[in-house]
């Protein structure tokens, strides 16, 4: 049974009176205060005993506890330089816990996490998607990503084919992982209330379910089909420098809007025009 007495409200906030703390707006910090909500995403990456979990932003250690009283190994990549001190203590006994002071955009994950792993983190809302893609796009021997992200953004990770909300950001998810919005977290869960809802998202990666002759191709091909997203697909390709011509003679409909294809189609899409370079 789960203790994470950190995100007891009342520890939180001694916790922060404490070593003087406060919610930094420019680095997204929002103190998660429900212990439930812990349990749940400790849960949703089905935590066991001995797995190697990173955590990209621990704070105070909140989630941390509830993962290392799971039995799990975890690494915490922190970049707030005043909060290791607090981890310190906070976290002070746990001996399956590793601290990393630094920034993970450009610490070497690969070098920290060389054994499979998984990730748990409630990320800073204003760089969400740059952490998840390029998690995803490093081929890390990452097995799931559980994270709590703006409900907004969890949206869009998981929209399908044909939805007003599908786009770039949901390819790029759905190309290497099988995303999934567990539950939503009310803002009162936080101190301070955050502006928005949350939800916790969890990612099974995998390997592209096609055959890709370029990634970085298809990505480009991608991002142009979405460039104009009230244009036809042949029309956005070709603002962007495709040819017509061959755009034309790929086996896709080109009258249709980006937003209907399915990736499997993009992949048939980029690799045909690929071949006509």
């Amino acid at each position: 049974m789960l203790h994470p007495l950190i995100a007891d409200p009342h520890a939180t906030r001694h916790v922060l009176k404490k070593f003087k703390l406060r919610a930094v707006k420019g680095l997204g910090q929002n103190f998660l205060i429900n212990a439930d909500i812990v349990r749940r995403i400790v849960d949703a990456a089905e935590i066991s005993a001995g797995d190697e979990v990173l955590e990209i932003g621990p704070g105070i250690g909140t989630l941390t506890q509830g993962l290392l009283e799971a039995g799990a190994h975890v690494t915490a990549v922190e970049l707030d330089k005043k909060l290791p001190a607090v981890l310190r203590e906070t976290l002070a006994g746990y001996k399956n816990f590793r601290l990393v002071e630094g920034d993970i955009l450009k610490v070497d994950v690969a070098a920290l996490m060389p054994k499979p792993f998984k990730v748990a983190a409630n990320l800073p809302y204003y760089i969400t998607t740059q952490i998840l893609l390029t998690l995803l796009e490093k081929k890390l021997p990452l097995t799931k990503i559980v994270t709590m992200i703006q409900r907004e953004v969890a949206d869009r990770m998981t929209a399908s084919p044909g939805s007003k909300i599908y786009g770039a950001l949901s390819i790029a998810v759905q190309l290497r992982s099988e995303p999934r919005i567990a539950f939503d977290v009310p803002p009162e869960s936080f101190l301070p209330p955050p502006e928005v809802t949350s939800a916790v998202v969890v990612c099974d990666v995998r390997r592209p379910p096609f055959e890709l002759v370029d990634e970085d191709f298809f990505v480009k091909v991608v991002r142009a089909a979405f460039s104009q997203r009230r244009k036809t697909l042949l029309n956005s390709l070709a603002s962007a420098g495709f040819e017509r011509e061959k755009i034309l003679a790929s086996d896709i409909d080109c009258t249709r809007r980006a937003e209907t294809l399915s990736l499997s189609e993009f992949a048939r899409l980029a690799n045909f025009l690929h071949a006509c370079r």
